[in-house]
């Protein structure tokens, strides 16, 4: 596209935009909405997953050793645990600290008194390692399973099952939501475009008489689809910004205990991401609103 026919579609584009004011606004705010309600689903996933992925690090295996086993070959098994990619953190507990929370948390005064300075618990020494997704955590048991000097490994099959099943509902969820909101979007889009290529059929019939191209008719339209998307995109992010910024601090300011049980992804964070991708979103539902509906109701222009 030369500089000129580019100048002349973006003039045309922004007179498109005003001559069809009416759906042009109508398409814009149904994009906005669309991508608004998108920003707060984004907002409701990313932290319900990053609550998720805390609940998940808190969930460990327990590698018990063989009784006998030299302290050198422990080492060596923590070494290789740690070594897993799977693995987030690992954390030694003796036989002695065992003890020593079973005593806290079930025994009595008097039980605890009858046992004496006897540990029945002292060759339970183990390693409690956790993990960064505990749908590896499969993987990771067969690992330590087949080490040599292990045990038994302790672990919860249900609750990586748990986990598994809420991120794949979500995820799914999600999807869904997206296609219909976008869906909707690309409809009013359409309707703009349709709208407009009709109001200027005599005209784009004279300029195809004279030799107009298609891709040179469909510019000014194709320009009227990106803009409203651009615009589209613009509002909501804006508008998420603010309500986010001030939700955390109203949040931070108001229930400080709040922070201490879920922890919030950071404003920063949240945008790097779905700044592009609320951009991304809304210019590609403007532009194939626009490129897909042009093409059509254009060869349907009959030249007279």
């Amino acid at each position: 596209m030369s500089y000129k026919t580019f100048t002349y579609s973006m003039k045309e584009g922004v007179k498109n935009i005003w001559r069809n004011r009416m759906y042009s606004l109508a398409s814009i705010g149904t994009i906005t909405a669309s991508l608004f309600l998108f920003g707060i689903l984004f907002f409701i996933v990313a932290n319900f997953q990053s609550v998720i992925k805390s609940a998940e690090s808190s969930v460990g295996i327990t590698v018990f050793f063989e009784e006998g086993i030299r302290q050198a070959r422990i080492d060596e098994i923590g070494k290789e645990l740690a070594q897993r990619e799977e693995v987030k953190s690992i954390e030694f507990v003796s036989g002695e600290e065992t003890w020593q929370k079973y005593k806290e948390e079930y025994l009595s005064e008097e039980l605890v008194e009858s046992f004496g300075d006897d540990n029945p618990l002292a060759d339970s020494d183990s390693y409690t390692v956790y993990l960064h997704d505990v749908e590896s955590q499969t993987s990771l048991v067969e690992f330590a399973q087949n080490l040599e000097g292990v045990r038994k490994v302790n672990y919860s099959e249900s609750i990586a099952k748990a986990f598994s099943n809420i991120n794949s509902i979500i995820a799914m969820v999600s999807v869904a939501i997206i296609v219909i909101l976008v869906s909707v979007s690309i409809f009013l889009i359409n309707s703009s475009v349709t709208m407009g290529v009709a109001a200027r059929k005599e005209e784009i019939s004279i300029m195809k008489l004279l030799g107009a191209t298609d891709k040179f008719i469909s510019g000014p339209f194709v320009i009227e689809g990106l803009l409203v998307g651009i615009i589209g995109s613009v509002i909501p992010l804006s508008i998420l910004y603010l309500v986010y910024d001030n939700l955390l601090t109203y949040i931070t300011s108001k229930y400080t205990s709040v922070f201490n049980i879920f922890s919030f992804v950071d404003i920063s964070d949240i945008f790097a991401f779905l700044g592009p991708i609320i951009l991304i979103i809304g210019i590609g539902i403007g532009f194939l609103g626009s490129f897909i509906t042009v093409r059509r109701q254009i060869r349907q222009v009959e030249v007279s």
